[in-house]
Parts: C-alpha cells; sequence; structure tokens
C-alpha cells in the first residue's frame, strides 16, 4: 500500500501532466474550450489532492474544486488568490466527458491560469516551500 506522502506526489505527477496537456492544446484552435477545460480541471483538482495527501488528509471521492480548497483550507493550507474563482472549472469533471460540454463557463486562457497557479502552489506545499498543515501539526 502506497504511503501518503506516495500518493501526494502520484497526484502531483498526474496534475503536472494535466498542466502540461493544456498548455499543449491552448493554441490549437480546433480543440474545444470544453476539453482545454476538462484537462484543466483535473490539474486543478488532482494538485488540491496532492495537497491533502501530503498533509495525510483524507479527502472525499468529488471532483468539487470548492469542496477540495475548502478542506485546504480548513487544513491550514491558504490557497492563492490565482485560485478564487477555479471552482468555475469543476462542471467540467463530469459534463465535457459525455458530450454534455458546459457552454461559457471559462475561457482556455482562463482555464490554463488556473490551472497553472493550481499545480505550482500544490508543488511547492509539497517541496515544503509553503506550509501545509495536516493532523496533529500546528500553524
Amino acid at each position: 500500500m502506497a504511503s501518503e506522502h506516495d500518493l501526494a506526489l502520484e497526484l502531483m505527477h498526474r496534475a503536472e501532466e494535466d498542466l502540461a496537456t493544456v498548455q499543449a492544446m491552448v493554441g490549437v484552435t480546433p480543440i474545444t474550450d470544453a476539453v482545454v477545460g476538462l484537462h484543466a480541471q483535473q490539474a486543478v483538482e488532482r494538485a488540491l489532492k496532492a495537497v491533502l495527501a501530503a498533509g495525510q488528509l483524507e479527502y472525499p471521492f468529488t471532483h468539487d474544486i470548492d469542496a477540495l480548497a475548502e478542506l485546504c483550507e480548513a487544513a491550514g493550507s491558504t490557497l492563492p488568490s490565482e485560485l478564487d474563482e477555479a471552482d468555475l472549472l469543476t462542471p467540467y469533471a463530469v459534463a465535457a466527458r459525455y458530450d454534455q460540454a458546459p457552454q461559457d463557463t471559462v475561457q482556455r486562457q482562463e482555464a490554463e491560469h488556473f490551472a497553472n497557479a493550481a499545480v505550482m502552489w500544490a508543488r511547492q506545499v509539497i517541496d515544503g516551500a509553503l506550509p501545509a498543515v495536516g493532523p496533529g501539526e500546528s500553524s
């Protein structure tokens, strides 16, 4: 069974892959905003879950970015202000996979911005550059 640290690293790796996918697709016109949004949502979701796992905190099986952000905040990890509206990506988690693409939720550049901000922040937390508060720790 993988440790919380190993899980955090795996989630971080996946978030970075999703960010790279977003960055590769953002300028490709035939790819829709919904497809870019789906990968941006996954990058943000996985980055938040990586921070929670690094803090040895359990998280629910959810794609709800706002709920995950609240868990991070409740644990003492202050999210950057660039993620204040990242929950706009949440509809992409399921809808875009089943041909129900959200309409006008976010533009691809905004989706890329959210994904980049989340991955950069999570990487800093996991690498120890920013504090992460977990069970039994204090800020």
